[in-house]
Order: structure tokens, then sequence, then C-alpha cells
């Protein structure tokens, strides 16, 4: 074992660390000490949105210590960012095991530091904490959950005063904050119990009422009440509420996939408790074909993300990719919102740089502003702050199956968006179409956009090191030509410069420093490279487009996308 990593564990065995704690590393140093070595060679870091990692002893895991020190270090940012007034902080967490544990004890330490601390009486979905910041005027907050990560995994989200996770420079101030923090003995662990107020059903009331105000169709529903609508929480916190949001809507047939119903943290029903995935969706797919519903809906265990499936022209059920949730999403705000004579001049609706580009044909064949920000909800958070007194937020979202509906929370937010997305289907169902016919419909009217992602993992020690490597293989070493096509443009976010590879032409690029790069093909296909900023992961985004001429040559047409999609694949040597 490396003398850095031997220092480490040393002094957690000999430091005020309790015996259980203690008892584990020296079993670990018996047994497995490559998991040791796994669990020591670090510390986990705090990133720009806070922590995530597996549970377990060490300082590369999340555990009591590590979840300790970093709340110290958030609380003591927080004291001096809001030095004349009382800081307040609420809390929330997910399902996950140790959630509640890592949730008291960030609330003891906030507390300890003399923060007024709103702790949610039991799990509740991540959006709702990001409410319940800006409903209860608290400068901060706190979620604990590693959203659609594995069972193994756990994570701490921060959030500051606008609802929103930290941006700069509060993101980079918060981490040297936490890093400050070299040993346990400087954690108030306990003092302040006074300071803690457990908050629940008010909230939640509160919170629904925000969702119920963002109907804009209400009488169709009232029309369509007996849509036939499956729902999975997928053992997660969307049982809270989705299914309460859904009656208050008008909803009256509902249908709960049973088997993951009940909020469990070992996730039992599913590898990977991601609405993403088919495997984890195969249990609503089942019920949704039993009881042939309309439509399918997943969230995942902290509620912010949100699959759907739907029925296509043959009967068969298929799963809707976040591109095309999104699009349908977009589309319908802005289509009904007209339709109701609500929209206004200066609407504008919010997507990620790695999100089809579909979304701003529509927008701009509908004379609304669309804005491309970097990927995360929080820079969506952070635009509309930005653009509050003079434009009109009405949807944001991003192709990993977020959507955020309307100001009043500043994250995804999947319990309003399963709703809207129902109200969507009852909308469409009135007018005697089904959602696959209207995803058909704008293909025909705004182009025909398909994407794809792959995600390649690089676990260990060396992970980082092999990604970073590529990324800087691509940065130096631009492909001239990928499938045939040339590459035109070549965007490097992390530079913050675009340059055209034909003329030499280069440009700056107005958005903060990320390390994402784009390559811009002659034949309009778009490939995004970006490292995942909360896994061991780099993430290739595919994106090609075609004119439809009518339905009838659709499938023709996505075929000779995914082959297009596909050659890209292999041409970059990614599978």
């Amino acid at each position: 074992m490396d003398a850095s990593v031997q220092e480490r564990v040393n002094k957690w065995l000999q430091g005020n660390y309790d015996q259980a704690t203690k008892n584990e590393i020296l079993q670990l140093q018996k047994e497995n000490p490559a998991e040791l070595n796994e669990s020591f060679y670090r510390n986990l870091e705090f990133g720009t949105g806070g922590l995530r990692g597996i549970m377990g002893v060490g300082t590369n895991r999340m555990n009591k210590y590590t979840v300790g020190m970093a709340t110290q270090g958030y609380a003591n940012y927080l004291k001096s960012s809001f030095s004349r007034q009382q800081v307040r902080v609420a809390i929330a967490h997910d399902s996950r095991n140790n959630s509640r544990f890592f949730a008291e004890t960030a609330a003891k330490v906030f507390a300890a530091n003399g923060i007024k601390v709103f702790l949610f009486q039991s799990l509740r979905p991540t959006p709702e904490l990001s409410f319940t910041i800006r409903h209860l005027g608290c400068q901060g907050g706190v979620v604990i959950t590693a959203s659609h990560n594995p069972k193994e995994y756990n994570g701490y989200k921060a959030y500051w005063n606008d609802g929103g996770q930290l941006v700069p420079p509060h993101d980079t101030n918060v981490i040297k904050e936490v890093e400050k923090i070299g040993s346990v003995d400087e954690v108030k662990w306990s003092g302040g119990e006074a300071n803690i107020t457990i908050v629940g059903k008010e909230i939640d009331e509160a919170y629904i009422s925000m969702v119920r105000d963002l109907s804009v169709y209400p009488e169709i529903i009232e029309k369509q009440h007996n849509l036939c609508i499956v729902y999975t929480p997928i053992h997660g916190t969307g049982i809270k509420l989705v299914p309460e949001v859904l009656q208050r809507f008008g909803f009256s047939n509902v249908h709960v996939v049973d088997e993951q119903a009940t909020p469990d943290g070992n996730f039992p029903t599913v590898a990977y408790p991601n609405p993403e995935e088919k495997e984890t969706m195969s249990l609503g797919l089942k019920k949704a074909k039993e009881i042939d519903a309309d439509i399918l809906l997943g969230t995942d265990p902290d509620a912010d993300r949100v699959g759907i499936g739907i029925k296509d022209d043959k009967g068969n059920w298929v799963l809707m990719n976040g591109n095309q949730t999104a699009v349908l999403a977009f589309n319908y705000l802005i289509e009904a919102r007209k339709a109701k004579g609500i929209a206004q001049a200066n609407d504008m609706v919010v997507k990620t740089i790695v999100t089809t580009d579909m979304i701003d044909e529509i927008a701009k064949q509908n004379s609304i502003h669309c804005y491309n920000v970097l990927t995360g909800f929080k820079w969506i958070a952070e635009l509309i702050k930005e653009k509050e007194k003079t434009e009109n937020y009405v949807i944001g979202g991003e192709e990993s199956y977020g959507l955020m509906i309307g100001s009043r929370l500043r994250d995804k937010d999947a319990v309003s968006a399963v709703a809207i997305l129902c109200e969507m289907a009852a909308y469409e169902k009135d007018k005697g179409r089904s959602l696959y016919e209207k995803l058909i419909d704008l293909y025909g009217q705004y182009g025909f956009y398909k994407e794809n992602l792959i995600s390649i993992t690089k676990k260990g020690m060396d992970g980082q090191k092999q990604i970073a490597d590529m990324m800087e293989g691509y940065r130096k070493n631009a492909p001239a030509s990928i499938n045939g096509s040339r590459v035109v443009k070549l965007l490097d976010y992390e530079l913050r410069k675009g340059k055209n590879l034909q003329t030499g032409e280069t440009w700056d690029i107005s958005l903060p420093v990320s390390n994402v790069l784009q390559f811009i093909l002659e034949d309009g296909s778009k490939i995004s490279a970006r490292p995942s900023g909360t896994e061991p992961k780099i993430k290739f985004y595919f994106s090609v487009h075609t004119k439809l001429d009518s339905s009838t040559t659709f499938d023709n047409a996505s075929g000779s996308l995914d082959k297009r999609i596909a050659g890209i694949i292999k041409d970059m040597k990614l599978q």
C-alpha cells in the first residue's frame, strides 16, 4: 500500500472515529486490502454538485465522517456569506440505504453551527427540496441522494438560496471551505438540536398547489379523466407525491406498479434504478400491456428524472428516450399555451448543449427564445435568475430524462413532469390522436432528429486519467472527417472557443468553462464528448437529422439515421 494511503488509514485507526468504523478497517486490512486501498487512496471529492460515492469506511467513501466534514465546510461558507442574518437550510433525502442517517447527520452539524434547519420528517423528492428553499426563504439546502446510481452509492447535493444547485463563484468557494476541514475534530457534531424543525405535510400541500398551477388544460383532463396511466416510482420517493398529484389534477384511472411501490434502498426488482434502462421499466411495461394503458411513467429514486412509454402505430409499447420526451413536453407547452391564449411575447425555453436541436427548431418556428446552457439544471436555474425580470420562463430540459416546468423551483422535477406529460396525453387523446402519432407529426413539421448516447466507464484509480487522456487526444488531434463527412466546426467549451476547420475562423463561446467538445459535420451531424461530473465515465452524444416527407416514410428514414449513427460510432472506434 502506498505510504500516503497507509497514513490516511492510520489516521482513522488512531483518531476520533467510532469503534465499528475502526473494526471494519481492520477487517478490510485482513480480508480485502485492495478494497481498503480504494477506500482511502484519495478524499471523496466535493465537486461542484457536492458528494457522490460508494458507501463505506474511508476517505473516498460516503459515510458519517465525510458527510459531516462536507457539512461543516458548507456551514462555514453559508455563515460567512450571510453574516448579517439567521442562516436557514432545508434538508431532504431519498429512499437509499443510510439516506436518513446522512440527512440527520447533516442536520445536526448545521444546527450545531447555529443554523436553522428544516428537516423533512421522511423521504421526499429532490424537486420538493428545491421548492422548499424558495418557499421558506432559506439560504441553502441539501438533499441526500445518488439519483439513479446503483444501490451501493449515495450522495450529497448542495443548493443555494435560489433553489438551484451551486454555481460560480459559490461552487468553488464551498469546495475550498470543505477542503479546509482537515480533521473530524473540526466538525461541530452536536449541541444545537433545538435549531432543527421537522417539516412535512404543510410543505407537501404548498408544493402540490404549485404543481397544480402548471396545468394548462384542466377542462380537457376533466373530459379525459379516465386516461389509463401506469406509474412506477422504482422503489423511490415518487410514491410520496406522484399518485396524489395525478389525483389532484383530476386523473381517476392511475395504476401504480405494486412490486416497485415500496421505498427500498436495495432496489430489489432492478439492477439499476434508472428509468433510462428498459430492464428497469420492464415491470411497468408488463402492467401497461396487461391493462392496455395509454401511457407508462417511471421516476428515479429521488424523483427528478422521468421515463415514459407509449404505444406505437402498430400497438407495440416503446420507451421514449429523453430527447423525444423533451420534444413532446416542450412542444405541448408552447402549442397549448398558444391555443389557450396565455402565451406571452417574452416566453423563453431552455435546453442544454447536448439536448436535441429539434427543440431549437420548434422554438424558432414559434418565435420563442430558446437558450442553450451547459449540462446540468443549475445552469438553467442561473439563466432564469439572469432573465427573470425581462423574459418569462416556460420550460427547461435535458436529454437525460430531466424536465423543469415553471420557475417556482430551480431543479429538474419528475413529479410535475409526470402530471404535465399525462395532461399532454389527454390533450392528444381528446383530439383522437396518440402521442406516438403526435411525435411523427412533429418530425414532419420540424425535421426528423434522432439521437444516441454511449457511456464508457473507466473505474478505479486510473479511470479518470484514461478519460482525461481521451479528451486531450480529441482536443489536440481533431478528426478531419467522421463517417465520410468532413468535420466543419469544433466547439471546445473548456477553452471557450469555436473554430471553423475549413476557414480557420475562430470565435468565443460565452458559456462558462466546461470539459466538453463538439464536432459539427458537413452533413449536419453533431457529436459531443463529455466526461461525467458525478461518475467515472465519459459520454458521447450523437445527433443526426433528415427531412421526413410523410409518416409512411418514417421507418425508412429512421433506419437510415440509425445507420448514420452506427457509422459514426464505428469510425470513432467507440464500440
